[in-house]
């Protein structure tokens, strides 16, 4: 009988790299779904689509729904940069249905964010905006101001764009007010400053 004793860390894979790539082949569905992402941060948005296609057909075979909502989420970016949003919302809306089963909240308030960004594209600034306010409910509820101050000033955006200067600038009001409870003392006169000009405008 051998008294030596195998080391713990040299059991399993000697290499970490080639284990992966192993993994890799036997899920093509993944492999293709991180071919897409490489593809996608590359700026090579044709390759990327096929990839995430590909990705999103592998993921339906299997059943595997958190793949699906996944691929679906990359495929509508890719839509995005191409500017086919009509596309983009379905990819969207397919993710969102299967983070809504879930009860992803933290996916559904990323999608929730790039829908409403679609609609501000669309000139849709009406539904943006349904979209955007439940947001700030959510980050208030949760109590996040760093989440509440970023939609906020979208918020503000969308009502310069729908010409209500006054609302735009009571929004940067609310704005400078939370970045004066945190001190950020330059931030909160930033936004102060751009409700004046609105208001003066």
């Amino acid at each position: 009988m051998s008294t030596s004793i195998q080391p713990l860390n040299s059991i399993g894979p000697a290499d970490p790299e080639k284990a992966r790539e192993e993994e890799l082949k036997k899920d093509p569905a993944k492999r293709d779904y991180l071919q897409g992402r490489e593809q996608f941060k590359k700026g090579d948005y044709n390759m990327a689509a096929m990839s995430f296609h590909n990705a999103l057909k592998g993921f339906e075979e299997k059943g595997d729904e958190q793949g699906v909502a996944n691929a679906s989420d990359r495929l509508g970016d890719v839509c995005l940069e191409k500017q086919d949003y009509t596309a983009a919302l379905e990819h969207y809306r397919r993710a969102y249905a299967i983070c809504e089963k879930e009860g992803d909240s933290f996916s559904i308030l990323a999608l929730n964010k790039k829908i409403a960004a679609i609609y501000q594209k669309q000139g849709e600034l009406d539904k943006a905006m349904e979209i955007l306010l439940d947001i700030v409910e959510h980050y208030h509820l949760t109590k996040n101001p760093k989440g509440m101050v970023e939609v906020m000033t979208v918020i503000a955006e969308l009502y310069r764009e729908k010409g209500d200067n006054q609302k735009a600038a009571d929004t940067y009001r609310t704005v400078s007010s939370i970045h004066k409870n945190f001190k950020h003392k330059r931030m909160a006169e930033e936004f102060a400053a751009l409700a004046d000009e609105l208001e003066q405008a």
